[in-house]
């Protein structure tokens, strides 16, 4: 069994502005060693510890998808020592990925059904994953209807615009894509917050029907009630608390809630699940 503690050399291959305020970059990885990346197996949902040795590691949501090869894509939000040091980095820098780590949507569960994604700022990373999964030729026809509802604070702060415009283009993808407010004239899309804009544009819910959340915690706690008015019961409400997310393996044991450990146990539970746990989130 190999270490879970080293992470797998890679190389900074290109890094992108993601934000007008330039406080997210997304960074493309290549891995050092052949069959690292055969090694790096994932699924959308997962995330990985972006690791820069002297100076720490974070756990991060894997924005590259599963059909995507040949490299790995994290957006990383500039907030602390690991997180700033790494936006300081350049092409050609090396360091090191340690995962994949966690669960992942449950995508056996959702073929031949209804997905409606719903994502807020810059959670949105395995969300970005789990539409280029399901919009790959191989897979589409996996699933039914798909359904897009994205927000951030301003145009300026929305992640991976140039594919949320080409993906509305598309006739097998519905996206709503809104802003908080907004004094642009020819802004297009929707104004308010994500979960008016879920309880206005979502597909109400049969048994085929599910929903992935995955946005800050205040997003989350709001939008529930906003599915549950459009007939989602708490199993077909599918959430990632990437926000608990610490070590990756379970060994330190600050992700917990209650019994679960959310570095090892999700992070992507059914809202019924998490209400059998103690009411922390």
């Amino acid at each position: 069994m190999e270490n879970p503690y080293i992470p797998y050399p890679v190389r900074i291959d290109d890094i992108e502005i993601a934000t007008e305020d330039k406080s997210l970059k997304t960074f493309k990885f290549v891995f050092l060693n052949a069959g690292d990346e055969e090694k790096f197996s994932y699924q959308a949902g997962q995330f990985a510890e972006l690791s820069i040795p002297g100076v720490g590691e974070i756990p991060i949501g894997i924005a590259s998808s599963p059909v995507e090869k040949g490299f790995v894509k994290f957006t990383v939000f500039r907030t602390g020592v690991v997180t700033s040091y790494l936006h300081n980095m350049k092409v050609g820098d090396i360091m090191g990925i340690r995962g994949p780590l966690g669960n992942w949507y449950p995508w056996d569960k959702l073929e031949n059904k209804n997905v409606v994604i719903i994502g807020g700022g810059f959670a949105f990373t395995t969300l970005r994953s789990s539409i280029v999964y399901m919009l790959d030729p191989g897979n589409r026809s996996k699933f039914k209807n798909i359904d897009v509802v994205y927000g951030a604070r301003s145009s300026g702060m929305l992640l991976y615009r140039e594919e949320l415009y080409e993906w509305e283009k598309r006739s097998d993808i519905n996206m709503h894509i809104t802003v908080d407010g907004t004094d642009d004239p020819n802004w297009k899309y929707h104004k308010g917050f994500v979960p008016q804009i879920v309880e206005q544009n979502a597909p109400t819910a049969d048994e085929d029907t599910y929903a992935i959340i995955c946005g800050p915690p205040i997003m989350i706690k709001f939008t529930q009630p906003s599915l549950a008015k459009l007939g989602y019961k708490e199993h077909q409400i599918i959430m990632s608390l990437e926000n608990r997310m610490k070590c990756g393996i379970g060994m330190c044991g600050r992700c917990n809630i209650g019994k679960e450990l959310v570095c090892k146990d999700g992070p992507v539970f059914t809202l019924e699940q998490i209400n059998q746990t103690p009411k922390e989130y």
